[in-house]
Parts: structure tokens; sequence; C-alpha cells
């Protein structure tokens, strides 16, 4: 398994060997990010994913559409991570926790309610 540091020296390798880095501004990587989570929605806009994952086990070219957008989602983060100096593993805890808090066992379990509601 390859771990996000590796990652993000590959994608500064990348990014450095075309002369790309001027362009990623927090702005722009995190406006890309979010046209990737869009072409991720995209493949569910009107039926698919509706009720289960069976369609994305299921169906090859679904399946092979689902894994291109969540990598290039996956790789976005990882850049604007790095970036910003960011630890993704130690963030992703952190915000695990906070969630915990905000949403109890006793009062979250089987509901898909929002914590303030």
């Amino acid at each position: 398994m390859i771990d996000d540091r590796l990652l993000a020296e590959k994608l500064q390798r990348f990014s450095t060997d075309r002369d790309w880095d001027p362009f990623h501004t927090p702005k722009n990587i995190a406006s890309a990010l979010s046209v990737e989570a869009s072409e991720l929605l995209e493949i569910f806009q009107w039926t698919r994913g509706q009720h289960d994952w069976s369609e994305i086990d299921d169906d090859e070219s679904v399946r092979t559409h689902v894994e291109e957008e969540v990598a290039d989602i996956l790789l976005y983060l990882i850049r604007f991570a790095s970036l910003a100096k960011i630890d993704l593993q130690q963030a992703a805890l952190d915000k695990m926790q906070k969630n915990a808090v905000k949403y109890p066992i006793e009062s979250a379990k089987g509901s898909d309610r929002k914590y303030n509601e």
C-alpha cells in the first residue's frame, strides 16, 4: 500500500516536471477538488446508487468510472493537504473525535438527522 506522503511526493514531481506549481494555488486546487467530487456525483445523478452499492459492484464500466473519479478526488486532496502542510491522517482522526462528541451513539444511532435537529 502506498501512503499519502509517497503520493504527495509523486504529485510534487509530476507538477514540477510540468511547471504547474505556480497554478496550484489554494483556490485552484480546492476548485479542482470540488469539480472532481461533482463528477463523481454526476455518475449517480438520476438513477444509479439510490438504494445500494450493487451497481458499482456489478457493472464494470460504472466501477471503472467511479474509481477514476475517486482517484482524482484523492489526488487533489493529497496535493492540497501537502501544499497546506496538513497531516491528512491526523486531521481525519481529529475530525472523527469531534464527530463522536457531536453524534453520541445514544442520540445518533439509526438516525440520519443532523446533530442539532
